[in-house]
């Protein structure tokens, strides 16, 4: 975590090492994160990676975006997967509030709030000490395994 909040250069091995990711894939990592603006990199001896910005503005959905590509829960909402029954369909309304709340939901967790621990790591949470997913609880939601659906079914 402490590798996010300092504004220093660390090698690409090294937090590869310490976050037990294989040597290819920390590549493609620096490589897709340095093409989206959000890591600077340094060559040689001294180089190594550091944020491009401040953690604080850098939002978990950047980094989604920039690994995978734009945030959809179905095909038919991504630019150019155009459903020629969108007109007709009683779902894709649903499906893209559904995409536009998580999207919006993972812009609003940064990086220096999950770099403290705070749980949710929204915006403001590491100024607050805490975040909105905190405020909101979890009332009426329930883990696996501790009630799930059993206790959410009407008993006839």
């Amino acid at each position: 975590h402490s590798l996010l909040m300092e504004p220093i250069r660390n090698a690409a091995g090294e937090i590869a090492g310490k976050r037990l990711i294989p040597p290819a894939f920390i590549r493609r990592i620096v490589s897709r994160l340095s093409a989206a603006g959000l890591l600077t990199t340094v060559r040689g001896n001294r180089g190594g990676v550091m944020l491009a910005r401040p953690p604080a503005e850098i939002s978990l959905r950047e980094v989604i975006e920039a690994m995978e590509g734009t945030i959809a829960l179905n095909s038919c909402l991504v630019e150019g997967g155009e459903c020629p029954l969108a007109d007709l369909c009683p779902v894709q309304s649903s499906w893209y509030a559904a995409t536009k709340n998580l999207s919006d939901y993972l812009d609003d967790i940064r990086f220096d709030a999950l770099a403290a621990g705070i749980p949710g790591g929204t915006k403001g949470a590491a100024k607050k000490g805490r975040s909105r997913a905190m405020k909101r609880g979890s009332a009426g939601r329930h883990a696996p395994g501790k009630g799930g659906q059993k206790a959410n079914r009407r008993r006839s």
